[in-house]
């Protein structure tokens, strides 16, 4: 605080500062405040995707497939058990029924055609659902262990298998 009321007091509207012989405080005397940035990448749909080393897109590590029964912990619809209906493991999304719902106005495509509104389906984020019990209505994380020679999927709070 002393630093900056130096800096202002050695600043004034003197005839002697108009004629360009006033002091100035080198910068190398006033103490500077490391700044840090903090970079955040934001994905863009024309941008390319991330290649792994055979020219695939990288793929999202996900905790559920398709038809495995989930309920939605976070959003909208938070609290609804559902199905998954589709699995897109290149932006970690996935398509539930009856889950994030949305009005799409769509454009006639040809002559004559008249445009129409339609209610739609859109993908959420894998980490907003959690698989769920229906016999014992709870939600669980997913475990894997060996049944016989076969590694399962099963639920961690119920001890349930998985069907694969």
């Amino acid at each position: 605080m002393s630093a900056l009321i130096q800096s202002f007091s050695s600043l004034s509207l003197s005839s002697r500062s108009l004629r360009g012989d006033a002091r100035v405080a080198s910068p190398s005397a006033m103490p500077m405040k490391k700044r840090t940035a903090v970079v955040t990448e934001a994905k863009k749909k024309w941008e390319k995707q991330a290649l792994n080393q055979n020219g695939k897109p990288l793929r999202v590590k996900m905790h559920v497939k398709t038809n495995d029964k989930v309920i939605v912990i976070a959003g909208a619809d938070k609290g609804k058990v559902t199905e998954v209906v589709e699995v897109f493991t290149k932006n970690g999304q996935i398509l539930c029924k009856d889950v994030n719902i949305k009005t799409k106005h769509v454009k006639p495509r040809n002559e004559g055609e008249s445009g129409s509104i339609i209610q739609r389906e859109f993908p959420i984020h894998h980490s907003n659902v959690m698989h769920y019990s229906a016999a014992e209505k709870k939600r669980s994380r997913v475990g894997k262990k060996m049944e016989g020679d076969k590694k399962v999927r099963v639920l961690k709070a119920t001890g349930e298998v998985l069907a694969n």
